[in-house]
């Protein structure tokens, strides 16, 4: 299943940069609404998510990490052969391998809804996405290591799914654990208000 960098597509710039939503936020563990209108308001969301997610240093970033109750998501993402691949889909439908196909990948996952946190997630090692992008337009997405574990991640979040919800208790408290150690790092509008050698830096 491998992935082509002509399935890139240009992500928008001129966003603001918002806060990240954390998990134990209501809209952080429900699904969220289908895209049924595609205007500017919705334009404007995308170019804020694209200009988050480089904020705070994501490879991907769902509507709900943002506050918002919609089914769309962007990213900026290697697929297994460093190929760098980008795209917004709206209304993600993601299909995985099954069978002999099926070949889970356990490796370390981190959300930028839980900053600083970090334990291993076993997942599918290909994934398939298809959708249309936030002016309407089909697109199709198939990833292969980091961006096939992207793909899924951030679909996830759209079905009201964490990756906490995919590991075992003990390593769903180490997770918490460990943001809780570097939770000053982190202010509560973060990446609007970062922190550099103790220097608050707003955006």
């Amino acid at each position: 299943m491998p992935t082509t960098p002509s399935q890139s597509r240009p992500l928008p710039g001129g966003g603001a940069v918002r806060p990240i939503t954390r998990w134990g936020t209501p809209v952080m563990h429900r699904e969220l609404a289908d895209v049924t209108v595609f205007d500017d308001e919705l334009q404007t969301l995308v170019r804020d998510m694209v200009a988050t997610m480089y904020a705070a240093k994501g490879v991907g970033l769902a509507a709900n990490q943002v506050g918002v109750d919609l089914k769309v998501f962007v990213f900026d993402c290697p697929d297994d052969d460093q190929e760098q691949v980008t795209g917004v889909v709206c209304n993600p439908v993601l299909q995985l391998p099954e069978g002999k196909d099926r070949n889970l990948e356990d490796d370390d996952e981190g959300c930028l809804s839980l900053p600083g946190a970090f334990t291993g997630c076993a997942r599918p090692d290909q994934a398939h996405v298809t959708g249309v992008d936030e002016h309407g337009e089909p697109v199709e997405f198939r990833g292969t290591g980091l961006l096939a574990r992207c793909l899924q991640h951030e679909t996830d979040h759209l079905f009201g799914t964490v990756f906490g919800d995919r590991v075992p208790e003990r390593a769903r408290k180490k997770l918490y654990k460990q943001h809780q150690e570097l939770a000053d790092g982190y202010p509560d509008d973060w990446p609007v208000t970062i922190l550099v050698d103790d220097a608050v830096i707003e955006r």
